[in-house]
């Protein structure tokens, strides 16, 4: 028994050497010599719009063309910020190569220390551990953290990633207006286009028929016509009593023919206004569809130019934009990394599987035996 003991005792010892005492003193040694400070900056910033999303016809184009409420412009900055584009963009003069490359960081926290990660994709993944972006979904305030190995360096990235940011709704919203006026705009030309063909096909009705309006000229053909046959009346009226008190009057002839002209007149001016196809009737119905149409395009082309002009109302107050709450800090002091934390969290979390450990294999000597 005590040498089953004695052999357990050795079996422990060396489990807690390599289990507590030897990650602590790494722990220690990484935290205490090797590790690099780091400095944090952070900025806050909201994108807003002055007016609320519309919930009109209006609102549901502005919605289509791309030019919507304030927080889809949030969540496009985010992305851009956590981009590929960004990284290219801080590091066009290889800028963050240097801040984040430089021999003066430790080994176990720079960029490529061993000159074996030359490709973008390794940068980038590099990238995305040290810029974080938070947003506060009932505020919707954004937090851009940025962590570096100098406070010029954090706070310069910040600086330049809220300016990205910035242009990337800048260019949305130049995108949305352009698109909602350039809209509405084509709308006012193919309308400009119906009403003036429309215009020119009842313009060349009028030359073909050579006739300004036929309803109104009927109705001009008709008061002619009524006149003559109050004429031809009278005159019948007078022929019928001469020929009663005076058979043999000479103006019994001329009244006559007069009747009789005034007569073919009234047929001649019936079949003007209606009887053929020249009449004034066959040729209404025709002008009347070309007048629709054109009256339609007039004011299809009215209410285009006044969608143009609601259009363009719109576009300049539905501008969103970043407004920075919290302007990028520059450390004036390490936050990372704890050491003291670091190397208690090293001990206790050893001394926690030693202990696990330890017991496993007592338990399993103690099986044995």
């Amino acid at each position: 028994m005590k040498t089953s003991l004695k052999a357990s005792l050795g079996k422990v010892r060396p489990l807690f050497l390599f289990m507590v005492v030897i990650p602590t003193a790494l722990s220690v040694l990484y935290f205490g010599i090797f590790a690099s400070n780091v400095y944090i900056s952070e900025s806050q910033f909201v994108v807003r719009s002055p007016d609320k999303q519309s919930t009109s016809g209006l609102g549901v184009l502005l919605k289509s063309t791309g030019f919507g409420s304030s927080g889809d412009e949030i969540y496009a900055a985010q992305e851009y910020m956590l981009s590929r584009d960004a990284l290219a963009a801080l590091n066009s003069d290889n800028d963050f190569i240097h801040a984040y490359a430089a021999p003066s960081i430790s080994v176990f926290d720079r960029f490529d220390p061993f000159g074996l990660s030359h490709s973008f994709e390794d940068l980038f993944k590099y990238y995305k551990k040290k810029v974080a972006i938070q947003q506060d979904t009932t505020s919707s305030i954004v937090t851009l953290t940025v962590r570096a190995f100098t406070p010029k360096d954090a706070a310069e990235i910040n600086n330049q990633l809220l300016e990205m940011a910035e242009a990337t709704v800048n260019k949305l919203n130049e995108r949305g207006r352009q698109d909602l006026i350039r809209f509405a705009q084509r709308e006012v030309d193919e309308a400009k286009a119906q009403s003036k063909a429309a215009a020119l096909a009842l313009s060349v009705y009028r030359n073909q028929v050579g006739v300004v309006d036929p309803e109104k000229q009927a109705t001009v053909q008709l008061q002619m016509i009524s006149k003559i046959q109050d004429e031809l009346i009278a005159t019948r009226m007078q022929l019928r009593e001469l020929r009663s008190y005076t058979p043999k009057n000479p103006q019994i002839e001329i009244l006559d023919v007069r009747a009789k002209g005034l007569a073919q007149e009234i047929d001649e001016q019936l079949g003007l206004v209606a009887g053929n196809q020249k009449s004034l009737s066959s040729r209404a119905a025709e002008y009347q569809r070309l007048s629709l149409e054109s009256e339609f395009a007039d004011k299809n082309l009215a209410s285009a130019m006044a969608s143009l002009e609601e259009a363009r109302n719109e576009a300049r107050r539905k501008q969103a934009y970043v407004e920075r709450i919290v302007d990028p800090n520059v450390p004036d002091a390490p936050l990372e990394p704890r050491r003291w934390r670091g190397i208690f969290s090293t001990l206790i979390l050893g001394l926690a599987a030693w202990a696990v450990l330890s017991m496993l294999i007592a338990g399993m000597l103690e099986h044995k035996d």
